[in-house]
């Protein structure tokens, strides 16, 4: 008598690299690939979402990994996680094959390739909500095979571990790691309720400013501001007596429309208030330096043409948001 055959369901989900056969290289760089995120996100857990997986999964890729290469190549502990001396070999070389093996698919997929794929962008939050939105827009409807994360993040350290492709910034970059292209430079002005001002002149000078209750925005200034007059180039610092602090700008706005207090702030927010009268722009000749905006994202051997369309999207579109 024969045996009947159970008909297996069909497979709903792609197949895990860890399962494959050994000696099959596409699976193989895709265990590489499980352990360079295990290590730059600091863990497997971290590393999890990032690859859009279980931790489990992750797990066991990486015994499948080790198991392949017949050494261990993380030490894990209740204290945590750290490379082992051939985690940290296998660590720079996979870094290496990866980038090597991204630019000859890119090489043989021609520099014309249509972009696709995911890409994670972080963004300051006024203008990820807000001015980003429409250059977004146009990108995603110019290239309908790419998906964007849109991280609304005023700060971002180490992107490349936290699996971002690319961080839009206010202010200079300090990470030597990361590629920093200037987009812009945001006009601020300083701006208070009329209502503040109770019915006196308009302060046309720093000393005047010094004497009004004011609203710091923290990550751009506190307890001084300095002003530059736009016709002489002279500088003054004003001194601050903050009646409340927030690293919001929309918070700022709203504590200012309420006659909280006196602040500065992006002109592209604030403007439209001024010219409703319910802003008064303050010592008009006097404004604080602009604030430099930067594309910044991990240094590699070659980049997804999707974060290359998109760097040249924004680089496009951003002077024409923030200093038109």
């Amino acid at each position: 008598m024969t045996k009947r055959l159970r008909q297996q369901p069909a497979r709903t989900t792609a197949p895990d690299p860890a399962d494959a056969p050994p000696g099959v290289p596409a699976d193989r760089l895709a265990l590489l690939e499980t352990f360079i995120r295990i290590v730059e996100a600091g863990s497997l857990s971290a590393a999890a979402p990032l690859l859009q997986t279980t931790q489990p999964t992750v797990s066991r890729r990486l015994r499948a990994l080790e198991q392949s290469l017949g050494v261990p190549l993380l030490q894990r502990s209740t204290h945590g996680m750290r490379l082992t001396v051939d985690g940290e070999r296998c660590y720079q070389r996979a870094r290496t094959l990866l980038d090597d093996w991204a630019a000859f698919e890119a090489d043989m997929g021609g520099a014309g390739a249509e972009p696709e794929g995911l890409l994670r962008v972080a963004v300051p939050h006024a203008f990820g909500q807000d001015q980003f939105v429409a250059p977004l827009e146009s990108f995603l409807r110019a290239w309908p095979r790419v998906t964007v994360e849109w991280l609304l993040q005023d700060e971002v350290d180490d992107a490349r571990a936290r699996g971002i492709d690319c961080v839009i910034q206010v202010g200079q970059p300090t990470d030597p790691a990361m590629i920093a292209i200037r987009l812009a430079a945001v006009p601020r002005i300083v701006v208070a309720a009329p209502g503040l001002l109770a019915g006196g002149k308009v302060p046309q000078d720093p000393e005047a400013l010094a004497a009004l209750p004011w609203l710091a925005l923290r990550t751009y200034y506190r307890d001084e501001l300095l002003l530059t007059h736009a016709v002489t180039g002279e500088t003054r610092a004003v001194p601050l007596q903050s009646r409340f602090s927030t690293d919001s700008l929309y918070a700022l706005r709203s504590a200012a429309l309420r006659g909280l207090g006196a602040c500065a702030g992006s002109a592209w927010l604030l403007v439209d208030d001024v010219a409703r009268g319910d802003l008064v722009h303050l010592a008009p000749q006097w404004q604080p330096a602009p604030l430099p905006i930067w594309i910044t994202y991990p240094q590699a051997g070659h980049y997804p043409s999707r974060l290359l369309r998109f760097v040249e999207a924004m680089r496009k579109a951003v002077p024409g948001i923030v200093e038109g």
